[in-house]
């Protein structure tokens, strides 16, 4: 049995312009304790399996943990697949930036081909190929999606700076194969981001040991999802990102049109912040994240910025939180201060 939470995130930009769309979401909600359908000593897990319980009705770490793992969207359970990427194919050349050539390109992700924007310097790369950052982008309803479209000033800004980016479209969204089943309750988009990083480190040009994300809103979980499974990426920089545990979001995400938050038991809550990335953080072993949020994001919470930052503390974990007094979740009133802040994190990183 499982309960769906539906959610809405607004996001992005058209160039310098913004557009924003409303996106429901399901979270993987529920782990019901044992009813009818489970054997007694178990709980039945939202797949239908059983859990195993103590003589007291108790659910051990360790049973909850087998639980989570049993999940696709799961840290353990991404971290049991092979991401082999594929070498990049230019579909079509683009006019090129001030300083680098635009492609849009494919590459293979679980047998699907996905579209993606690529820019690679026009300059001799330095030694060992250019450092590299997978740019992943926010909800924009797929079948309105454009490879060309939107996130034009941020890629831009990198792009200029010598760093070869990214921007895979994910599976399901304008010309790319597969179904956009969301990014919070379905692995696929993940996959597509661990498999865009596999094939930037096929291309020539590029230093396979220099790679880092750069996210927004749902990007923002994507790259902090990829970081965990993926131990070569060095460095995310996280743009109003939906990276509170799972716990918080059902608890604490309400945006306009969404349905009245549940209230959790301690099992529930147990269930959804082990099923987190949040619950993985020391994985990260000292590689660095940059946090920026406008405090007046009314899309995403301001306080799911602060819920990371909570975590990666009790974690031991180093990062860098960006407060932007009165901006929204673009960051549109800071948004020049932003990108230099997150340029000078890459070149400090990569």
């Amino acid at each position: 049995m499982r309960r769906l939470l539906n959610f809405a995130m607004l996001l992005l930009v058209l160039g310098a312009g913004y557009l924003a769309f409303v996106q429901p979401e399901n979270l993987p909600f529920s782990l019901p304790r044992a009813t009818g359908s489970a054997p007694p000593g178990g709980a039945a897990a939202p797949d239908g399996s059983v859990i195993r319980t103590d003589p007291l009705g108790r659910i051990s770490d360790a049973a909850l943990a087998a639980a989570v793992a049993q999940q696709p969207i799961s840290i353990p359970a991404l971290r049991a697949r092979a991401y082999p990427g594929s070498a990049l194919k230019v579909v079509r050349t683009l006019t090129p930036g001030s300083n680098y050539s635009r492609q849009v390109v494919s590459y293979q992700s679980d047998g699907l081909k996905i579209y993606a924007l690529l820019t690679v310097p026009r300059t001799a790369p330095p030694k060992g190929g250019w450092p590299a950052i997978v740019f992943n982008h926010g909800y924009i309803p797929p079948e309105k999606y454009r490879t060309t479209e939107r996130y034009v000033a941020y890629q831009d800004a990198f792009a200029r700076a010598g760093f070869v980016t990214l921007k895979s479209d994910y599976r399901g969204h304008g010309d790319s194969e597969g179904t956009a089943n969301g990014g919070y309750n379905d692995p696929g988009y993940t996959v597509d981001v661990l498999n865009a990083a596999a094939s930037l480190k096929q291309d020539s040009r590029v230093n396979r040991n220099r790679l880092g994300l750069w996210g927004h809103s749902m990007g923002g979980q994507l790259s902090l999802r990829a970081m965990l499974v993926d131990p070569n990426l060095k460095a995310a920089s996280l743009w109003a990102g939906v990276v509170a545990s799972y716990d918080v979001l059902a608890t604490d995400w309400h945006p306009s049109g969404s349905q009245p938050a549940p209230t959790l038991d301690p099992l529930n809550r147990r269930y959804l912040r082990a099923l987190s990335p949040n619950a993985y953080l020391k994985d990260l072993r000292g590689r660095p994240l940059q946090l920026h949020q406008g405090t007046a994001d009314k899309e995403v919470p301001y306080s799911f910025q602060q819920a990371l930052a909570a975590d990666l503390r009790a974690a031991g974990q180093p990062f860098t939180a960006y407060r932007y007094e009165g901006d929204n979740h673009n960051l549109s009133a800071h948004l020049g201060l932003a990108l230099r802040r997150s340029v000078a994190f890459f070149k400090a990183n990569l």
